[in-house]
């Protein structure tokens, strides 16, 4: 977009906080096609006021997000409004990958690698409005497929992004937009091959 007015490469592993203002669209780029970008979104003047997975499932009935979504927040809100999505669907119940969740699904030995969690934490310290780990909340995974199973289950499966696919967002309010580039090396979400995204504001 040549017309952004801001764009950031965010590495892979890496996090990105950043406001975005009432009424400009956000964009998030898959360049590499499969890349998993866990994310969460805020009231820019309350952040108790956060994104709920839980009302945001409940008011569009639906489990999986795409073109129309409204992402609510715990207080009944509009955060944002999807309005572009060239990947199709996007998951909201898979959650952050953690060393704790590292150590348990893979092998103790893995209870050191990075993960989500740790990049929300390491921005939220960073950004230093106040923020804690207990304002890490349930989040967003931007092109992750994580289908659920008749019984109930997740499954994390191949990703079904491409590169170059994207998804666009436009703020309902001023939010706080926080993202984990996903460093995930140990499920297909992400091919096992970690990759940057870029994010558009305008």
């Amino acid at each position: 977009m040549t017309d952004a007015a801001y764009s950031h490469v965010i590495p892979a592993g890496e996090p990105w906080v950043h406001e975005i203002q009432k009424g400009q669209h956000f964009r998030i780029v898959d360049l590499h096609g499969n890349q998993a970008v866990d994310t969460l979104f805020y009231n820019a003047h309350d952040y108790s006021d956060r994104y709920s997975a839980q009302d945001t499932i409940r008011h569009q009935r639906n489990i999986y997000l795409t073109t129309g979504t409204q992402l609510m927040s715990t207080g009944g809100n509009v955060l944002l409004t999807i309005v572009a999505d060239t990947c199709g669907r996007h998951d909201t119940l898979g959650g952050a990958c953690a060393n704790e969740s590292n150590m348990v699904r893979y092998a103790i030995e893995k209870r050191f690698m990075h993960a989500c969690r740790s990049s929300f934490l390491k921005a939220v310290t960073e950004w230093d409005h106040g923020m804690t780990k207990r304002d890490i909340t349930s989040n967003i995974n931007f092109f992750m497929n994580v289908p659920v199973t008749p019984e109930g289950g997740l499954t994390f499966d191949d990703g079904i992004s491409e590169p170059g696919k994207y998804v666009e967002m436009r703020a309902e309010m001023d939010v706080l937009a926080l993202i984990s580039n996903c460093p995930q090396l140990n499920n297909p979400c992400n091919a096992y091959n970690p990759t940057p995204v870029q994010v558009l504001i305008w």
